[in-house]
C-alpha cells in the first residue's frame, strides 16, 4: 500500500487536477518546493497510482454532441461470462463515455453522447438493445450539466 499523502502531496494533486498543464516550476512554486523534489514527488504520485493519466477536457457541444443521455441497463443474466462480454463490448463503443456497475434495480449506468435525439434513438435501437445480456433499458436526458468537472476532494478530512 502506498505511503499516506501529506499536505504537499495533496496540494500537488489538487493543483494538477485543476490544471494538468502546469510546469514543474509552477507546481513547485505553488507548494513551496524547488523543482527537483517537486518533480520526484509527482513521479512517486504517478508510480503509486494516485495520478492515472493526463488529458484535455473536451466540449461535447462544440464537437457536435447536443445530447447527453444517462442509460440504466438491467441484465437478463448475472453470470460472470455475461458481465465480462457486456463490459468488453462497452469498451469498444466510443459514444459511451462512462459506465458504472451499480446497485439497485439496474445493473449498469451509462453516460452516452449523441448528435441529437434522433441519433440517440437510432443508437439505442441499433447498439444498446443488441448488447449481450440486455433485458431492459431506461434512458434519461440531461437538460444541462450543473457540475461537470470531476474533481476528487483533496482536503485532509476527505483522505
Amino acid at each position: 500500500m502506498p505511503a499516506p499523502l501529506d499536505r504537499i502531496d495533496r496540494a500537488l494533486l489538487a493543483a494538477l487536477q485543476n490544471n494538468a498543464r502546469l510546469t514543474v516550476a509552477e507546481l513547485a512554486d505553488l507548494v513551496s518546493l524547488t523543482t527537483s523534489p517537486c518533480w520526484r514527488r509527482v513521479k512517486l504520485l504517478e508510480e503509486n497510482g494516485y495520478i492515472t493519466g493526463y488529458r484535455a477536457t473536451l466540449s461535447p457541444k462544440s464537437l457536435g454532441f447536443g445530447v447527453t443521455a444517462f442509460v440504466s441497463i438491467m441484465m437478463d443474466s448475472h453470470t460472470k461470462p455475461m458481465a465480462l462480454a457486456f463490459e468488453q463490448r462497452l469498451m469498444e463503443i466510443p459514444e459511451i463515455v462512462a459506465c458504472h456497475n451499480i446497485s439497485g434495480r439496474y445493473d449498469f449506468l451509462l453516460e452516452i453522447v449523441a448528435k441529437d435525439l434522433e441519433a440517440f434513438g437510432e443508437f439505442a435501437r441499433e447498439v444498446l438493445q443488441r448488447l449481450p445480456g440486455v433485458k431492459e433499458i431506461y434512458s434519461s436526458f440531461s437538460y444541462k450539466a450543473v457540475k461537470e468537472k470531476r474533481v476528487i476532494p483533496m482536503s485532509e478530512k476527505h483522505i
